[in-house]
């Protein structure tokens, strides 16, 4: 049976050696949130998908204000109803709020981070597979948060990018950046050709394994890229994301930095998962991944690495520049799109 890693539980910095800006974003969040209040905002626990081992399990969830009428849709389990493109980054986070969730007839009881965001481990024994966890908040009521608990006999998981990686978005051109988060919704996202049935394809070889979709954008889009997700028939997984807005040391979380501490986390808390990595060449994804294969070899079956179109890598900045690290037991491969990089994996006998 695998056990659950020693994970560091984050400390609460004193409110005055925070950043300005957070103290500043703090402040608006309470006013702001004085007044949904007033108008009759309910707290509604906006569920993500979870993962675990067959001892604990990693439970995500944010805690905003919304209308009575959308919060009546989340009781009926509309879980990615309601809030979509701008709108997700002015929806009122409650923050230090408590949260219960109930899990195989336990109950237990956590509190929101100051941006409404619920990061939890908690203890419990399930069967590997998929299993719903109940949560709620204040007077709401319970919504669901499906949770998939790794087989302690997995041998092989996946761990995704998202942007230009199983969607199209050029996301560091900052306009076309701001229109895809701030206006789009799923239906004008375009999906990259053949990531679908690649993803789906590997995640059929390990069923038993966890998909993993990690990616630098922020909580408030997670119920627009779950949508989308579902939508295009990518495998289900849990997604990784991170918060909006400045932390308690600088202006804006590092993306870099929430990429390698979640890899490295997976790393410790499933040492018997072979990762297959996949990204693009746009960003930092090679360097990511390189130095993680270096710092964890045997944590990596593999790389896949989708190349951008001229096009596409002139939007993002270019291409990395960061040269292959592929060893005999962890290939890199490289394809413009999901059938290329399918082959070669096939190929590699990956699938």
């Amino acid at each position: 049976m695998s056990k659950r890693p020693n994970i560091p539980t984050p400390q609460v910095t004193p409110a005055l050696i925070m950043h300005r800006a957070a103290r500043i974003e703090d402040r608006l969040h309470e006013i702001r949130e004085r007044f949904a209040r007033r108008r009759g905002y309910r707290a509604t626990v906006i569920p993500y998908t979870g993962y675990g081992s067959t001892e604990w399990v990693r439970i995500l969830c944010r805690v905003l204000l919304a209308k009575p009428e959308l919060a009546e849709k989340h009781s009926r389990g509309a879980r990615y109803a309601g809030i979509r493109g701008w709108r997700s980054f002015t929806s009122v986070p409650v923050n230090d709020v408590t949260v219960t969730i109930d899990i195989d007839g336990q109950t237990h009881h956590v509190r929101a981070d100051r941006g409404g965001v619920v990061d939890t481990v908690v203890k419990v024994t399930l069967s590997p597979g998929w299993h719903v966890a109940e949560l709620r908040t204040e007077d709401s009521v319970a919504v669901e948060a499906p949770v998939f608990i790794v087989s302690p006999t997995a041998r092989r998981g996946i761990v995704s990018d998202v942007d230009d990686t199983v969607m199209v978005t050029a996301l560091p051109r900052p306009l076309l950046a701001a229109w895809n988060t701030f206006v789009l919704d799923e239906h004008a996202r375009v999906p990259t050709p053949g990531m679908a049935v690649l993803l789906e394809r590997i995640a059929s070889t390990s069923p038993e394994g966890p998909v993993i979709y990690l990616s630098t954008g922020a909580w408030n889009v997670a119920p627009t890229l779950s949508r989308f997700l579902s939508r295009n028939l990518y495998p289900p997984g849990a997604l990784l994301l991170t918060d909006w807005g400045p932390t308690h040391d600088r202006w804006f979380r590092s993306g870099r930095d929430h990429k390698r501490a979640n890899l490295t986390r997976l790393a410790e808390e499933f040492p018997h998962v072979r990762w297959i990595l996949i990204g693009d060449d746009g960003q930092h994804d090679e360097a990511i991944y390189t130095a993680f294969q270096k710092d964890h070899p045997g944590s990596v079956a593999a790389v896949a690495i989708r190349q951008l179109s001229p096009g596409e890598a002139v939007l993002a900045g270019g291409r990395s520049k960061d040269a292959p690290h592929g060893t005999p037991d962890a290939p890199w491969v490289y394809g413009p799109d999901g059938a290329s990089i399918l082959h070669q994996l096939s190929d590699q006998d990956l699938l």
